[in-house]
């Protein structure tokens, strides 16, 4: 074992490690990862953890079991913090929608952010669950399941509950008392299929036409309405859309698990010879005796910076873990298993981490990208280009915020697929079973085995027939300045869709009813922002405009 790996393992903290009660301006302090090298285990290495018996992989488990309770607790007080910011309405002051703020500014995805914003405003109502979550005593995957029933007269068992019963228990116990569990994301698939330039131009027609139709709708909802249009023509059998099986066109991204639970928690006594791990007690700064919305962005971030130090631990962990297939060896039937039990976190919330650190493990260029502190969030999209293009997307990776990147990387990505005549879209499993029910119908009503590349020209070229002149009538300023900002709200690091047309120099004020003089927003930046004066805009649309907030540019970064 190298010089690195033994210095990782001898940082590892004992059981009864915690840190120290603080002061209200030293809170940060005592929450601190310990400094290590996080050098790659190699194969041989993660092999001799699975067979059992290695020092260092029981160490290695055992620092991601007690980093998982450090990220847990900061994880609830961001949630609070997410809580103070809307309950106070100072988003609007810093220019954000929840989302945005927490991708651009605290380097947390979308789903990750409106979960703990929902905990943080629950936990309001429930003072015995946020003690014991802020205590350390119960974890915030148990907290969550039991967020719906612990309240009232019920909070105090419901809080007992979530301290002594694993995860799988208390999901029992909900269903048990009438309340569906905290649901995992919907299995998604990529749709992955040639088609020749005439398939791919029906589909651009069908498209740009099912958002004219369907003023607003996303990608996904045009083509979910694009497939529908077709089924409702050509009904085939609804019955069987629960149990349809997907052909090789979609591709899983993801997997399920098969419930050796139960056993596998009996037979280890509830995994009784693992280490214990102590409780960690949340960090506390004071949001809500926080004047401004600046001071409490300033908290706010710095709790995300002191996240993203452990969240690289974990993930380096969690990588070494998974790959070694060390978690069977323990006792679990798989890693998401693990992961709710044993760390005590969304498990796909690790996963990703372990994913993206395998992704760096192989590629130098990333590896480089997160020396030159690359956001999480931007490393995930950096992530998805060939080894050769990360190195000169890095710079622009700086200087671009995250909805910038990702609409310009999947932009690259899309010019690729269209030059290699491929096509490749994810959707959630609803959707994949709604177009292979109309390629199964469209096969037999056709009588040949068409590839779902042709089935899909087809289904575009029924609902261009169909609606064919039903979209067509005079395109408004508004209408024709939002397509020219590709429907995207304009304000920077807004991932919104651009609803409304606002007038640069205001109509009152003399502006002109001129294309330049009007930019695609979001209804939330244009009425919360933009006319209560937090947000201004001065310049020439499209590519003139500059931004202010408080008098100082606005660059969404």
């Amino acid at each position: 074992m190298g010089t690195a790996h033994s210095m990782a393992c001898k940082a590892t903290p004992v059981a009864g490690d915690r840190p120290q009660a603080a002061s209200s301006d030293a809170w940060a302090s005592c929450h601190v990862p310990p400094p290590l090298d996080l050098t790659p285990f190699t194969r041989a290495e993660l092999y001799r953890w699975f067979t059992g018996g290695e020092a260092t992989g029981d160490r290695c488990e055992k620092l991601l079991a007690w980093c998982s309770r450090a990220v847990g607790g900061i994880d609830l007080t961001i949630a609070e913090g997410l809580h103070a910011l809307q309950q106070r309405g100072l988003l609007a002051e810093l220019g954000f929608h929840l989302d945005d703020y927490a991708r651009e500014r605290l380097d947390l995805g979308k789903r990750a952010a409106e979960s703990l914003a929902h905990l943080g405003r629950e936990l309001q109502s429930r003072p015995l669950l946020r003690e014991a979550l802020r205590s350390g005593r119960v974890r915030l995957r148990a907290a969550e399941t039991v967020l719906e029933l612990a309240r009232g007269e019920a909070e105090a068992s419901w809080v007992a509950r979530a301290a002594t019963m694993t995860v799988r228990q208390l999901e029992d116990a909900v269903k048990r008392a009438g309340v569906d569990p905290v649901a995992e994301e919907e299995e998604w698939h990529r749709l992955v299929t040639l088609v020749r330039p005439i398939e791919r131009a029906l589909m651009d027609g069908a498209v740009g036409l099912a958002g004219r139709v369907l003023p607003g709708a996303s990608q996904l909802e045009r083509l979910e309405a694009i497939a529908q249009e077709f089924l409702a023509e050509h009904p085939g059998d609804s019955e069987a859309d629960a149990t349809r099986k997907l052909g090789p066109t979609f591709r899983i991204i993801g997997d399920g698990e098969a419930d050796r639970q139960t056993a596998l928690e009996a037979e280890t006594d509830r995994w009784a010879a693992l280490p214990p791990v102590a409780d960690w007690p949340a960090p506390e700064p004071r949001f809500f005796e926080t004047a401004t919305a600046q001071a409490l962005d300033a908290l706010m971030r710095q709790l995300a910076a002191l996240k993203a130090q452990w969240d690289e631990i974990v993930g380096f962990c969690a990588h070494a873990i998974q790959q070694s297939r060390m978690y069977l060896f323990l006792g679990f039937s798989s890693f998401d298993h693990y992961c709710r039990e044993r760390l005590g976190l969304p498990s796909r919330t690790v996963e990703q981490r372990a994913a993206l650190e395998k992704r760096i493990q192989a590629s130098p260029a990333l590896q480089e990208a997160r020396r030159q502190k690359v956001p999480y969030e931007k490393l995930r999209l950096l992530a998805k280009l060939p080894e050769q293009e990360i190195g000169p997307w890095t710079p622009k990776a700086h200087g671009l915020t995250c909805i910038e990147l990702r609409r310009r990387v999947e932009g690259e990505k899309e010019r690729q697929m269209r030059a290699q005549r491929r096509l490749s879209v994810p959707v959630p499993r609803r959707v994949a079973v709604l177009f292979q029910a109309a390629f199964e119908r469209i096969r037999e009503l056709s009588g040949c085995a068409y590839s779902a590349g042709k089935c899909l020209g087809i289904l575009a070229w029924h609902f261009l027939t169909t609606w064919d002149g039903a979209a067509e009538r005079s395109r408004t300023t508004s209408q024709r300045v939002r397509d020219r900002d590709g429907e995207h709200c304009t304000v920077p690091g807004c991932s919104h869709r651009g609803g409304h047309a606002h007038h640069v120099e205001y109509r009152s004020h003399g502006g002109s009813n001129a294309d330049e003089n009007q930019t695609a927003v979001c209804a939330y930046h244009h009425l919360d922002c933009i006319h209560p004066g937090h947000l201004k805009v001065a310049g020439l649309a499209p590519e003139g405009l500059t931004w202010t907030l408080g008098g100082e540019a606005f660059t969404g970064r």
